[in-house]
């Protein structure tokens, strides 16, 4: 059994009675469904903050599916009125357990913008209307199903709740609140990529087990009393004390076991000579099985910052499935324990969930509204899963883990053809083949012991790990094929490209840049100063550097013209106003203006919104004379941030002048050709808003500077969020990768 492979595949387990009623043409979302499918109930609820589209990019649909497939009933409840339970009981109480997720995106990401400004829209709902989902909607959506059966069990997850399975520092409250299981009141709590704990648990719920009876399935967190019985613990309650491993306990007792001679003798056996004692060895545990680590509780991290730091190092050390401990964690009389991460799937198992019976649109209910996140996904393709570039600022990894798990090429063509049949409209062109980071399909570390070992926080930074595999050529072979499916016009790449990896195999940029890119292509070095980028894990402008000068000979050698599109971050931890002023003449002098900023967004759980909350430097060991971390904070710097990115924009002259003047760079005002902004003139009052010639784009990362590069201006569109939209309850479809 390889290290990183699960006991039982996905689809292995024996069928639960209502298999005889066949798949759904949809999900249920209403008893007149229930009555026409011949349901007199469903065995599971699935509770979610989305609209429900039956596409394998929505979280909802999946999991779904993916129970469907395992025999059971399964209703949907799509965006309820939560003012009440009466919603909840609308498809009547479910005979195993209610599934609750906040959706595709946290419900605080997809209400909220940077600056914690109300939105007004929700591109996850129909009619792109704003306001249809709850804030915290996990918490309450669960609590809601509490009220409506009180002896159903809750379930929990998606991104929402996967990123709150401890302790954490909510930014929007600005403190740091308990685990999430707490506050929702649920049963068990499912992390990352939920269809193997789930599958498990369903069947587990339906044998009739309860709820205690499977506090040790991977992938989940519950709330206990005490460790789980058998486990062995590693004290990490204070800083520098990661915990001495005990010697592992011989369980036959300190002695040999063995018979001697004379009791052979009185048993009437002959021995023609003397017996030697045997001695049984038990199997070897390895240094982290049945080890849990003990992290700070939750009292000591919500008002001591270096603790919450050493807490948030030591989470994001135990992701890796191969070697992760289970980790528990103190809130007042009872603890969340959180086992270690579920183990990724198999390229049959990817395909097999791909493969289930997607209908590819929304639900009928919604009419001819639109949905905008199902417009901007609907010809595009899931190829792999997992990251292992480990930005600080992306919580991918916490959320999928580093191991890829990619798709077969048969599946993916499969897809292709269904989209080509089966999506109305479709005009021949596949809008992204990709993932998390488009050109990470089918790459994994080359050492299998490396593979189930590493506790490294990224694979790439600060250089690329001499395990891991950086041959891209299954991508381009897949690239190739999806070419030449009949029907199929143009295949673009929209997924991010991780650029240093890139630049690793020149073949990979040529076939992306000859054939993939429509006009313009979009990487993210997101800063140009070795400061920030040491706190981001990200490489240098001089990996930027060689990938553009690939990117324009390969484009020249095409005979196209096309446009690399950068984006920045602002205000990230570990950024100074300088940092920003240098980024900002780097701009100017690469003729690069922004059309829309935002600043960066502190998600729960990653390690940049560690390093804004304590201004500690936790991706490092924490000591006493750890690193203090410059963090722009407070609106007016943040301001000044974005401001400084949007250097060519009038509205922002005055507060970079004052800036500038307070920093002793006011050589940087004036008219020159090294001048940031102009002196301040009488016309300076007039209307602004945009540079002048400018039109505005589309943003398609939360978070992320969008540009068009002067006297070209490419059109640019999407709006995929990069903050916040994953989903697989949790089934993570895209998230725009460096």
């Amino acid at each position: 059994m390889a290290a990183l492979s699960a006991e039982r595949s996905l689809f292995s387990y024996p069928k639960y009675w209502a298999e005889c009623y066949g798949p759904s043409p949809f999900l249920p979302t209403s008893r007149e469904e229930m009555d026409a499918l011949g349901w007199d109930s469903c065995d599971i609820i699935i509770v979610t903050g989305d609209a429900y589209v039956d596409h394998p990019s929505f979280g909802m649909a999946v999991i779904g599916r993916v129970l469907e497939a395992q025999g059971f009933r399964v209703g949907i409840i799509s965006q309820p009125d939560w003012s009440s339970k009466d919603a909840f009981m609308s498809l009547g109480k479910p005979n195993l357990f209610y599934g609750v997720t906040a959706g595709n995106m946290d419900s605080m990401i997809n209400r909220y913008t940077a600056e914690k400004r109300l939105r007004h829209d929700d591109a996850y709902t129909a009619g792109n209307i704003g306001g249809k989902r709850p804030d915290r909607a996990v918490i309450v959506y669960s609590q809601r199903c509490k009220e409506a059966y009180k002896d159903v069990p809750v379930v929990i997850g998606g991104i929402e709740a996967s990123l709150r399975r401890i302790a954490h520092f909510d930014y929007w409250s600005e403190k740091v609140r308990r685990s999430v299981i707490f506050d929702a009141k649920a049963d068990i709590l499912i992390y990352g990529n939920a269809e193997r704990p789930l599958v498990e648990v369903a069947h587990g719920i339906a044998a009739g087990k309860t709820m205690d009876e499977m506090h040790d399935i991977r992938g989940t967190a519950v709330i206990r009393k005490e460790p789980l019985p058998g486990w062995r613990g590693s004290d990490s309650t204070a800083i520098d004390k990661i915990g001495k491993i005990d010697p592992i306990p011989n369980p036959y007792g300190a002695d040999d076991v063995g018979c001697s001679k004379s009791e052979f003798k009185q048993a009437g056996i002959e021995l023609g000579a003397e017996a030697k004692p045997i001695t049984i060895q038990p199997p070897r545990l390895k240094p982290w099985e049945k080890v849990y680590v003990k992290l700070p509780a939750y009292e000591q991290v919500s008002v001591n910052k270096p603790l919450y730091a050493h807490a948030s190092r030591i989470l994001h050390q135990e992701t890796n499935p191969g070697c992760a401990r289970a980790l528990f964690q103190r809130h007042g009389d009872r603890s969340v324990w959180v086992n270690p991460p579920a183990f990724p799937l198999e390229t049959q198992e990817m395909d097999d969930v791909f493969g289930l019976p997607y209908q590819r649109v929304p639900h009928p209910s919604y009419g001819d509204e639109k949905i905008p996140a199902y417009d901007m996904i609907k010809t595009s393709v899931n190829i792999m899963r997992g990251c292992f570039g480990g930005c600080s600022f992306c919580s991918i990894t916490e959320h999928e883990g580093r191991i890829i798990q990619s798709r077969s090429e048969q599946s993916i063509i499969d897809e292709i053809e269904q989209i080509r049949d089966k999506v109305p409209g479709f005009t021949g062109v596949i809008s992204d083949l990709g993932g998390p980071t488009a050109n990470m399909y089918k790459l994994r570390c080359k050492s299998k012991k490396a593979e189930s070992t590493c506790r490294r926080l990224s694979c790439v930074f600060p250089d690329i790990c001499k395990h891991m595999d950086t041959d891209q050529t299954p991508t381009v072979n897949l690239y190739r094929k999806a070419r030449e499916v009949e029907g199929v016009k143009k295949v673009l790449i929209a997924s991010g490209v991780r650029y240093d990896l890139a630049i690793e195999d020149p073949n990979y940029v040529k076939e992306l840049v000859t054939h993939h890119v429509g006009g313009y292509l979009k990487i993210a070095p997101e800063h140009t100063e070795n400061g920030p980028l040491s706190k981001m894990m990200k490489p240098g402008m001089g990996t930027y550097d060689r990938f553009k000068e690939l990117f324009e000979k390969y484009s020249k050698e095409a005979g196209k013209k096309q446009y690399l599109i950068p984006y920045f971050i602002s205000a990230h931890p570990g950024t100074t106003d300088l940092d920003m002023v240098n980024m900002a003449l780097w701009l100017k002098r690469h003729d690069f203006k922004l059309d829309q900023v935002q600043n960066f967004y502190p998600s729960p759980m990653a390690n940049a919104t560690t390093i804004y909350h304590t201004e500690m430097n936790s991706l490092k060991n924490i000591k006493n004379n750890t690193e203090v971390v410059s963090v722009p904070k407070g609106a007016r710097q943040r301001r000044l941030h974005k401001a400084i990115l949007r250097y060519h924009d009038p509205a922002g002259w005055p507060m970079i002048r004052e800036a500038l003047k307070k920093m002793g760079k006011a050589n940087l005002i004036g008219n020159g050709p090294n001048c940031l902004v102009p002196a301040e003139s009488r016309g300076e009052q007039r209307k602004s808003g945009q540079s002048k010639g400018g039109r505005p784009a589309l943003s398609r990362h939360t978070g992320f500077g969008q540009f068009n590069k002067a006297n070209t201006k490419p059109k640019v569109g999407g709006n995929k969020s990069r903050g916040g939209k994953s989903a697989n309850f949790s089934k993570s479809r895209k998230k725009a990768s460096s």
